[in-house]
C-alpha cells in the first residue's frame, strides 16, 4: 500500500440473499482527511462501513485499512481502528469514567494508561467534570461526546464515524465537528458517513453513493461544479401547491422544496423563469422572491443521484 493511503477499497460488493446492497464500488481515503460517504438511508453506507471494520465479510472485492487486508486481518484492523455508530455502544449503568474504564479493557490497554488516557480524551470532548455521573443519565449530546471518547481511547490512526450525529440537536452537531477538525489536524484519517449535506460540506473529499453504487467522487466545491442545469431558488405563498405546479413543467429537471423555498433544476433558465411566473400566477399563487443561485450541495446530490438512475 502506497504511504499516503489509509484506506484502500477495489470493486467491494456484498450481496444479501438477491439484494445487492454494496455493488462494486473503489475508493480510497487519505490518511489525514475528512473522507465522506453521503448518500439517504439505506444506500450501502453502513454496510461499507461494516465491511472495512471487519463485521462483515464482503462477498467479493478487496480493501485495505492501515494497511491490513479487511478479510484476512480483520483483528490486526481493529487495534488501527476507532469505531462510532449512531446507536453509541455505551452503558447507561455505568459512569462516564467506568465506560472508558470497560472500553480501555476490551483495547488490552493498561490501567495506567486507562488511567492517563481517561483525563486526556475526556479534556478534548469536555467531560471531565462529568467523571462520576452515570451515562444512562446524560443528554444526548453529551453520549455523543462520550462515545467518541471511547473510539479515541486507544488513540487509532484511523476514526469511522457511522451517522454518529444522527439525532442530534444542531449545536451539539457543530461542538462534534469542532473535535472532528481538532483530531484531523492531528493526523487522523476519518471516515464518515451521513446523510446531512451541511456535514458533507465540512469533508475534504466525499463519495455520493445511491443504491449500493457509488455515483460520483471530488470535493464538495467540485461535486457542486458538475452540475449542468441551472438553480432557480423560488419563494412562493404557498409552498406545497407551487410544488405540485412546477413538477409538471417542462424543461424541469428536478424541484425540491429547499429551506422555506423551492429549488428548481433546469437546462433552460430564461424560459423555465417565465414558464414559472404564468403557471403560479394562473394558480393564484404568489411568488415572494425568485432568482438564480449557485447549486448547494444537496442539489448536485440531486441531480447527479438522478442522471446515474437514468443510466
Amino acid at each position: 500500500m502506497e504511504a499516503d493511503k489509509a484506506i484502500v477499497v477495489q470493486n467491494l460488493t456484498k450481496v444479501f440473499g438477491k439484494f445487492k446492497a454494496v455493488d462494486g464500488i473503489s475508493f480510497e481515503v487519505h490518511r489525514g482527511e475528512i473522507f465522506g460517504f453521503l448518500g439517504p438511508n439505506g444506500a450501502g453506507k453502513s454496510t461499507t462501513i461494516r465491511m472495512l471494520n471487519g463485521l462483515l465479510l464482503p462477498t467479493s472485492g478487496e480493501g485495505t485499512v492501515a494497511g491490513y487486508d479487511i478479510i484476512r486481518q480483520q483483528d490486526r484492523i481493529k487495534q488501527h481502528l476507532g469505531y462510532m455508530s449512531q446507536r453509541f455502544s455505551l452503558y447507561g449503568d455505568l459512569t462516564v469514567a467506568e465506560n472508558l474504564s470497560f472500553f480501555g479493557g476490551v483495547y488490552g490497554l493498561s490501567a495506567a494508561k486507562v488511567k492517563e488516557r481517561s483525563q486526556e480524551v475526556l479534556s478534548l470532548v469536555g467531560l471531565l467534570d462529568r467523571q462520576k455521573e452515570l451515562t444512562g443519565l446524560l443528554p444526548l449530546g453529551l453520549k455523543q461526546r462520550l462515545a467518541l471518547a471511547s473510539a479515541i481511547l486507544h488513540e487509532p490512526p484511523i476514526l469511522f464515524l457511522d451517522e454518529a450525529t444522527s439525532g442530534v440537536d444542531p449545536i451539539s452537531r457543530r461542538t462534534f465537528w469542532d473535535m472532528i477538525y481538532h483530531m484531523a489536524e492531528q493526523g487522523v484519517t476519518i471516515l464518515v458517513t451521513t446523510h446531512y449535506m451541511d456535514e458533507a460540506e465540512f469533508c475534504d473529499r466525499l463519495v455520493l453513493i445511491s443504491q449500493g453504487r457509488l455515483i460520483a467522487e471530488g470535493t464538495p466545491r467540485e461535486l457542486k461544479a458538475a452540475v449542468p442545469e441551472q438553480i432557480i431558488a423560488v419563494y412562493p405563498d404557498r409552498l406545497d401547491d407551487a410544488l405540485e405546479v412546477i413538477k409538471k413543467l417542462p424543461d424541469i429537471a428536478e424541484a425540491a422544496v429547499f429551506g422555506t423555498g423551492l429549488h428548481v433544476a433546469t437546462l433552460k433558465a430564461d424560459q423555465t423563469e417565465a414558464a414559472l411566473r404564468e403557471a403560479l400566477g394562473a394558480q393564484q399563487i404568489a411568488i415572494k422572491s425568485m432568482g438564480r443561485v449557485p447549486p448547494s450541495l444537496e442539489d448536485a446530490f440531486i441531480s447527479l443521484t438522478t442522471r446515474a438512475g437514468r443510466s
